[in-house]
């Protein structure tokens, strides 16, 4: 590793358009990673590298962690879809290091690149949105993903030296993560034992149709009332609950942040309509700090309710002006 790697804390901005330009193939990639129109906006302003990005979890088939190299994500800069009719799947942006130049904690915002520089760019970066196909598949980050990482086997221990290394973790919460919680389920897991479970009741509860929209506060129902609604694939009408990271949500309380309607299918580059209501929150995140063969994923996608997961509640009461702010993942 070198000493002059790009770590979380730092502050960076994108090198010019022509330098990011210089760095792609004919894809309009850069170690399989692609540089997508959505990402044109961010020129001439500064960031925070928030986390290295050494593994991620391939969501297609195996589910499985898989190795990536130089990328890491800043803030929580998360794709808007606007180059790819619209997908709602807000993922978290992939950033080259070459695309990146360190700054110094006082320097002023670097100068925005002038149109002609940005067009350049641009042409490159919608030119390979797509793929080429008769029917309209789209081809993005998250598309790409397998193509830009490499398998990681579960009992590779030098990842989670890795995500310590980098800065992601602290070795002290990395040792004890990995002592009581992630040794002891992937040797349950060997074993054929699953790590986590709801309640054996399945089905025949009322599909209750709530019409959230968003800013209205809800509760996650519980982990009962949850199994009652799944068949014994965990799936309401196609949609899956992982109750690994899901159900730890269970009890508590969150704004709507939006119902979704599109978004792109990784496998295929697709783009799939919902048929169903499909809810986002503000608050709750994949941390992957609790799927077996996935530990520590980086994604931190969010995860999709359905309404018969949720009941809908009163604001929580604002705090007085003299006492500390309640994070909206408050438990009830």
């Amino acid at each position: 590793m070198t000493a002059d790697r790009i770590r979380p804390g730092d502050r960076v901005a994108l090198r010019t358009p022509a330098e990011i330009l210089a760095t792609l193939d004919v894809g309009g990639t850069l170690g399989g990673v692609p540089f997508m129109p959505e990402m044109l906006q961010y020129f001439g302003r500064s960031f925070t590298v928030s986390r290295r990005v050494d593994k991620i979890c391939d969501t297609v088939c195996p589910v499985a962690s898989r190795r990536m190299t130089e990328v890491v994500f800043l803030e929580n800069l998360r794709c808007n879809g606007s180059g790819h009719g619209g997908c709602e799947a807000a993922c978290r942006i992939y950033w080259k290091d070459d695309w990146l130049v360190r700054m110094a904690p006082n320097a002023p915002p670097p100068r925005l690149p002038d149109t002609a520089a940005i067009a350049a760019l641009a042409r490159v970066a919608a030119a390979n949105a797509r793929q080429n196909h008769e029917e309209i598949r789209y081809r993005c980050q998250a598309t790409e993903a397998r193509r830009a990482t490499t398998p990681l086997p579960g009992w590779d221990l030098r990842q989670y030296a890795r995500e310590a290394q980098s800065g992601n973790i602290a070795w002290g919460r990395m040792l004890r993560l990995l002592l009581f919680r992630i040794l002891p389920w992937e040797l349950r897991s060997l074993a054929r034992r699953p790590a986590a479970q709801l309640p054996r009741a399945r089905g025949g509860a009322k599909q209750e149709r709530l019409h959230l929209r968003p800013g209205e506060w809800v509760e996650v129902r519980s982990a009962a009332e949850i199994a009652r609604t799944l068949d014994a694939k965990n799936t309401n009408r196609g949609l899956y609950f992982s109750a690994p990271e899901m159900a730890t949500e269970c009890g508590k309380r969150y704004r709507v942040r939006r119902r979704l309607s599109r978004i792109i299918e990784e496998s295929s580059g697709r783009m799939l309509e919902f048929k169903n209501d499909c809810i986002e929150l503000e608050g709750p995140l994949c941390t992957g700090e609790r799927s077996i063969g996935r530990w520590f994923c980086a994604r931190e996608i969010y995860p999709y309710w359905r309404e018969a997961w949720l009941k809908r509640v009163e604001p929580l009461t604002p705090p007085p002006a003299s006492a500390p702010a309640v994070l909206a993942t408050t438990s009830t």
